[in-house]
């Protein structure tokens, strides 16, 4: 617990910094804001801390578990039965897709529910018929990629950033970690050299399923009249006022993680009966993690949704109307590469990728690219707010350019990069990142769910193209020594030979 506490500390501490810096020169905070967000980031560093170590000893060996036994079943119409229950229970019960369905007022909430998690299911189950008959992973993508712009010419234009968002909210804290175990255990069954190849990719396709799905839902229903209503803005004048905030706010995390563990509870307790695969003390550490989890995302996800959200809405309105607008667009960049590290989902996803290659990818390899991609999405993100370019300009460019790389570099990276596109896009980018570009929005006088809303898929698409970059910088790197090896021993056979000679 010490050491995840200190990663914690290392994550959340450079954007209080920066937020510090900010506050007392271009974007002045009150002071109730101020310590609203202080707060915040204490919150966020011990829930970090405890969610972190929570998954280690129960949501990754959970997926793990469900993986290898549904792998080894002899009839799969049963393992595909499980895996579209476990995508649309999992997402009904993802926190940040309640969120979403509150900013689509001409679509029922539930309506739009079940459409997203009828997306996931039906994807999870595409993603084991993928490593059960080891189709490659850029094929589905290029193919599904291809009909979703299709379909963005097609839809209104004002739902096509809420249809791309929808793909990176469902993939939150909570179904990530266990998405990800579900894909490592269904893979490592496996005794072929592309078995970790395939131990990625889960979520990048339950991330494309809510983006299909809630785009055809857009053709059906045609909303014409979304639109996106800020939260308002009240100042604390006393410490106990802040402590106020957090008390009131946290009874509701604590109901909404319940519902969302809840289901994947009883699912591996369903599981546990029929299989008997886990012995007594093995149950003793998942309960004890599922409590450590628990906790943790309770406790992070209150700090970050009262603390950090105030702050990033004040920031963003009051660098754009200070008249030095266009700082927004490196600011933004700095908070977006610092940001990525504080998202908990993101530390799993490093970390699995460490053990799954025994080291030949590094954590801080995936990190650099990662911070790199989310400082170039959000410097985009701003510059879109600032002018007004359609979301499309961006967004097909850069999705087509990840979609030809992955023909061209190893497929492992493929895998981490598109997971990667779903987990950075988590609970900081929802609470501080679009409140951020809501801000500045609002003070230009832009369109908010047009403009604004968009910033979730812009930060899960340039992660596909940094990490891929990696890989294709990795590719080159091991040609390259090859070739030297090669030449050092054609210059040892020369000497040999003269030698003799």
């Amino acid at each position: 617990m010490t050491e995840k506490v200190y990663e914690s500390v290392a994550a959340v501490l450079p954007i209080t910094v920066i937020v510090l810096a900010l506050s007392i020169s271009i974007a002045p905070l009150t002071p109730g804001t101020w310590t609203l967000f202080f707060f915040g980031a204490l919150m966020l560093i011990f829930g970090m801390g405890f969610f972190t170590l929570g998954v280690e000893m129960s949501m990754i060996p959970m997926g793990e578990g469900i993986g290898v036994t549904m792998s080894r079943a002899k009839h799969q119409p049963i393992p595909l039965l499980i895996c579209f229950m476990l995508g649309m229970v999992v997402t009904i019960a993802e926190p940040d897709l309640q969120v979403l369905a509150e900013q689509v007022p001409s679509i029922p909430n539930m309506v739009l529910i079940l459409t997203v998690a009828v997306g996931v299911g039906i994807f999870l189950m595409l993603a084991q018929i993928r490593v059960r008959m080891r189709i490659p992973l850029s094929y589905m993508l290029v193919l599904f990629y291809i009909l979703i712009f299709i379909l963005a010419f097609i839809i209104p234009d004002n739902f096509v950033a809420v249809s791309f968002d929808s793909g990176g909210v469902t993939t939150g804290p909570i179904t990530v970690p266990f998405i990800m175990a579900l894909g490592i255990g269904m893979a490592s069954v496996r005794s072929d050299k592309n078995s970790s190849t395939d131990s990625f990719g889960l979520t990048a396709l339950c991330s494309i399923g809510p983006v299909l799905s809630v785009m055809i839902l857009g053709i059906c229903y045609k909303p014409q009249n979304a639109a996106y209503t800020p939260a308002s803005l009240t100042e604390l004048a006393t410490t106990r006022a802040v402590a106020g905030e957090f008390a009131r706010a946290f009874p509701f995390y604590a109901e909404e993680v319940a519902v969302a563990i809840i289901p994947i509870l009883v699912l591996f307790c369903l599981f546990q009966l029929l299989s008997r695969r886990f012995h007594r003390l093995q149950l003793i550490r998942i309960g004890l993690g599922l409590v450590y989890t628990y906790v943790g995302l309770v406790v992070f996800l209150t700090g970050v949704n009262v603390g950090f959200m105030p702050a990033g809405q004040y920031i963003g309105q009051s660098i754009t109307s200070g008249g030095q607008k266009y700082m927004l667009i490196p600011i933004g960049m700095l908070i977006g590469y610092f940001i990525v590290k504080a998202e908990p989902a993101v530390r799993v996803l490093t970390k699995q990728v460490e053990e799954i290659t025994n080291g030949s990818i590094t954590q801080q390899s995936i990190g650099v690219a990662l911070s790199i991609g989310i400082a170039l999405s959000v410097g985009l993100a701003m510059l879109r707010i600032l002018t007004g370019l359609n979301i499309l300009v961006f967004l097909i460019p850069g999705y087509a350019l990840s979609l030809i790389m992955t023909f061209f570099v190893p497929q492992i990276f493929t895998g981490i990069a598109f997971d990667s596109g779903g987990v950075a896009s988590g609970p900081m980018t929802t609470t501080f990142l679009l409140p951020l570009a809501m801000g500045a929005c609002e003070a230009v006088g832009g369109n908010i769910l047009t403009d604004a809303f968009g910033i979730v898929a812009m930060v899960a698409m340039t992660p596909l193209c940094t990490i891929q970059l990696l890989g294709l910088y990795s590719k080159i790197k091991k040609k390259l020594v090859k070739r030297m090896e090669l030449s050092l021993e054609e210059l040892e056979d020369s000497i040999v030979y003269f030698d003799e000679t």
